[in-house]
C-alpha cells in the first residue's frame, strides 16, 4: 500500500507505505553504496541514487476512495532519492575535501532545481540522517531527498511566522534573529563572510545548531559561486566539531529548509539549515517523549550557551579562533 492519510485535526499528510515495512537487513560486511556492490558504478565522486524503497513515486498506485465524510487520501506523488557522498565507506560530511563538498552542493542546487520542476512536487527537502541513533542502519556516508507533494506542516508554520512579522515589520524574521544572535554573541559557534552557524537561543536540542546566510536567500539554488563554498566550510567545519567533540561518529538529523517549488511568492523567507543531534551528553541520548510527542512542547535539559560555548572550544582547538 502506497498513499497519502490526511489528518484533519492537525491538518497535516501522512505517508502510508507499507511495502517500507519489507525493507532487508544489510549482510553484514555488505554496503550497496560502496564499489564493488553491483548497485553503484565502480568510480563516482558524488551520486544520486532512487531510493531502493521509495515513500512517495512519480508514478504512485491508485488509492480505493475511503467513502467518508472526514477521511480522505491521496495518490502518493513525489520522489525519494539517496545522494551518495562519497565511494569512501568510512567517510563522513566532515572529512570530505573541500572539492567533493562542493560538488555535493551542486549536486542538491541540481536536484533542487530538477525535482522542484515537476508539477506534482511542492517541496524539496534535503537531509541526512546519521547514526544508529537515528535509525541509520547503512553507514556509508549519504544524505536523501524527498520531493513532496505538499508543504510539509512545520514549514507551513515557519512561513506562517515569516510573513506575519514581515507584514508588521518589513524585516526577515530569519535575519533578525541571526542580527540578534551575533550581537549578543555567546551562542555563535562558527562564522565566514557568507554563513554563520549559531545555538539558537530557543534550541530545544543540547547541540543544535543553525546555519543562516548573512545575506537574503530564499533557497540553496540562489547561492554564489562564493557562498557555496563559505557554506560548504561551514557544513565541513561543524561535522568535524561534532565528531570531535566525543572523540566519535557523531549522530545528527540535518535539514534544509528552503523556499517551497510551488511557484507562489515567498520573498519573506529564508534558506536555513537545522542540525538536531539527539545526544544530552557523551553517553545519553535525548529522546522525545511525551510532552515532545504528544502536545509538542520541547525540553531542553542543557543551556544553549553553555553548549554554544562548549561546540566553540572544539572548533577552536581545530581550525583556531574565529
Amino acid at each position: 500500500m502506497y498513499e497519502l492519510r490526511w489528518n484533519p485535526v492537525l491538518k497535516w499528510w501522512v505517508m502510508v507505505s507499507t511495502e517500507r515495512q519489507n525493507r532487508p537487513l544489510t549482510p553484514e560486511n555488505y554496503c550497496p553504496f560502496c564499489p564493488g556492490s553491483n548497485k553503484v558504478p565502480g568510480k563516482y565522486e558524488v551520486l544520486p541514487y532512487d531510493n531502493d524503497w521509495p515513500i512517495l513515486s512519480p508514478e504512485p498506485p491508485e488509492v480505493n476512495p475511503t467513502r467518508s465524510s472526514i477521511f480522505k487520501n491521496a495518490k502518493s506523488y513525489g520522489k525519494c532519492e539517496v545522494i551518495l557522498y562519497s565511494p569512501d565507506h568510512k567517510s563522513s560530511l566532515g572529512e570530505l575535501p573541500m572539492e567533493s563538498i562542493e560538488k555535493l552542493i551542486n549536486l542538491w542546487v541540481d536536484k533542487y532545481i530538477e525535482l522542484g520542476n515537476k508539477d506534482f512536487i511542492d517541496y524539496v527537502f534535503i537531509f541526512e540522517n546519521r547514526g544508529k541513533e537515528v535509525g541509520v542502519t547503512i553507514t556509508h556516508p549519504h544524505g536523501q531527498i524527498y520531493g513532496f507533494p505538499f508543504i510539509p506542516r512545520k514549514i507551513e508554520l515557519e512561513l506562517s511566522s515569516c510573513r506575519e512579522y514581515y507584514e508588521t515589520s518589513q524585516k526577515n524574521l530569519y535575519l533578525e534573529i541571526l542580527r540578534e544572535e551575533l550581537k549578543q554573541g555567546k551562542r555563535i559557534v562558527d562564522e565566514n563572510d557568507s554563513f554563520v552557524t549559531f545555538v539558537p537561543y530557543f534550541a530545544d536540542y543540547p547541540y543544535q545548531v543553525f546555519i543562516i546566510p548573512r545575506e537574503k536567500r530564499l533557497s540553496i539554488d540562489e547561492l554564489s559561486s562564493e557562498e557555496k563554498t563559505q557554506l560548504g566550510k561551514s557544513l565541513k567545519r561543524i561535522v568535524s566539531t561534532y565528531d570531535n567533540l566525543f572523540d566519535r561518529d557523531f549522530p545528527y538529523m540535518m535539514c534544509f529548509h528552503q523556499k517551497p517549488t510551488d511557484g507562489k511568492d515567498y520573498s519573506y523567507y529564508q534558506f536555513h539549515i537545522e542540525f538536531y543531534p539527539p545526544l544530552r551528553n557523551e553517553k545519553t541520548q535525548k529522546f522525545n517523549a511525551s510532552s515532545e510527542t504528544g502536545s509538542w512542547t520541547h525540553g531542553n535539559p542543557t543551556s544553549p550557551e553553555e553548549k554554544a560555548k562548549e561546540l566553540r572550544k572544539i572548533m577552536e582547538k581545530l581550525y583556531g579562533k574565529r
